[in-house]
């Protein structure tokens, strides 16, 4: 499983929280430092709340499932 695939599989599982409050987030890159790009979409984009949602929601799973990510963030 490449690492992209790995970040996907992590993504499904924080994907339902988002998608019930009417957002969803997109992989858009992974460089090769481990820095994931996402793109927060719907609800999530405009949210007051979604750099809490990033850190720590969607980021803290990605380690858990990929250690090798070093950070996440919004593009």
């Amino acid at each position: 499983m490449t690492l992209k695939e790995k970040i996907e599989a992590a993504l499904q599982k924080v994907r339902p929280s988002l998608q019930a409050d009417g957002g969803d987030v997109q992989l858009v890159d992974v460089d090769e430092n481990g820095t994931v790009k996402v793109r927060l979409m719907g609800a999530c984009g405009g949210c007051p709340m979604s750099q809490m949602t990033l850190k720590m929601g969607i980021e803290k799973v990605l380690k858990q499932n990929v250690p090798e990510i070093r950070s996440v963030e919004s593009v």
